[in-house]
């Protein structure tokens, strides 16, 4: 960590564990059922239902009291809330935190002092049936639209590096996002502002953690990029949603720095979370996709096959082929014994 900061560490890490793990053990892996990175949709600080656990795993959610701390999650891949108040902190001193969801929250209440969470997320289950790390992770964080009290750094390996300063967070709240790799050292440290009044403030913002495949939306040197044609069917074997539809309209927000793609749907072959929902008494359903300002989506003729994940609540795109060019694409792997998965075409 850089000098000049002048905190001294506030005592032995905090870790979000589930019931039933002896502190200090290692989080562990996920099993290769029940659920995986991204697996549950968030429902508010209190998490998400899993799906049920296999036998010899801790259950979810709980919710208990760590050494002052409130402190509410679900153990594996859902949501973990946690609450902290800067009254019961000394000045100067550096709270540790340990994070092992990949999806979460927290809340610091009138900030003082500083927080250090330590990133230390579960494979997703495709790799962590293989036995295998990710070869990178996908860190976002979005700030609540009253952040107010305190400034985020990226700490990688003892380096810091200003990822939200609270003149921004007074902004509207946009999407920060870095990559790093799973033997490197990385944490989020909070680090308190002075102020003269003391009036109420609360540091508070949403966090998500992602592997290999899902990682690439969130990264703008790669969410432009056309897919290849191994890509693409790997999105439809792995993605939240798969809509087959049209092109409505395309609004930019140009402070937000994305476009929303209204999209009306033809056929819905599969969405985990409710995107798209029928309008009235028409058979249709319709519903709004996100992705980079920078992308230049504009609207156009024919049918596509819109592939992507639900990031923060809101679903974003990761490819989007014209349905036609689909499928040659999968007609060809299937004829090669190639297709991941099987798909019901028109």
């Amino acid at each position: 960590m850089q000098q000049g900061f002048g905190f001294r560490a506030g005592g032995q890490p905090r870790e979000l564990r589930g019931p039933g793990q002896p502190a200090g053990s290692s989080p562990g892996k996920l099993p290769s059922r029940g659920p995986g990175w991204g697996s549950c949709l968030p429902r508010g600080v209190q998490g998400c239902q899993p799906t049920p656990w296999i036998p010899g795993q801790p259950p979810g959610p709980s919710s208990s009291k760590v050494q002052g701390r409130r402190v509410a999650g679900v153990w594996g891949s859902c949501m973990a809330g946690v609450w902290d108040s800067g009254l019961s902190q000394e000045s100067g001193s550096v709270e540790q935190i340990s994070l092992h969801c990949a999806e979460g929250s927290l809340e610091w209440l009138y900030p003082a002092g500083a927080l250090r969470l330590s990133l230390s997320p579960r494979l997703p289950t495709s790799t962590a049936a293989k036995g295998k790390s990710p070869r990178q992770v996908t860190t976002c964080i979005k700030p609540s639209s009253t952040f107010r009290g305190a400034q985020i750094y990226l700490e990688r390996n003892g380096i810091l590096e200003l990822l939200l300063s609270e003149t921004d967070a007074s902004l509207r709240p946009r999407v920060r996002c870095f990559s790093w790799l799973p033997h490197e050292k990385v944490a989020l440290f909070l680090q308190s502002t002075l102020h003269q009044d003391i009036s109420r403030r609360i540091a508070a913002f949403r966090y998500e953690l992602r592997g290999d495949w899902n990682s690439r939306l969130s990264l703008p040197s790669r969410a432009c990029r056309p897919c290849n044609d191994t890509e693409i069917l790997m999105a439809i074997c792995t993605s939240d949603f798969v809509i087959r539809g049209n092109i409505r309209t395309v609004t930019n927000d140009v402070e937000m720095r994305e476009s929303i793609i209204n999209v009306s749907a033809m056929r819905i072959h599969r969405q985990k979370f409710t995107l798209f929902q029928p309008v009235g008494k028409s058979s249709k359903s319709t519903g709004s996709i996100h992705t980079l300002l920078q992308c230049g989506v504009k609207p156009g003729p024919g049918s596509f096959l819109f592939t992507g994940w639900l990031h923060f609540g809101e679903a974003w795109l990761s490819c989007a082929p014209r349905y036609k060019d689909f499928r040659h694409i999968y007609e060809d792997a299937h004829q090669a014994h190639e297709n991941p998965c099987e798909v019901l075409l028109d």
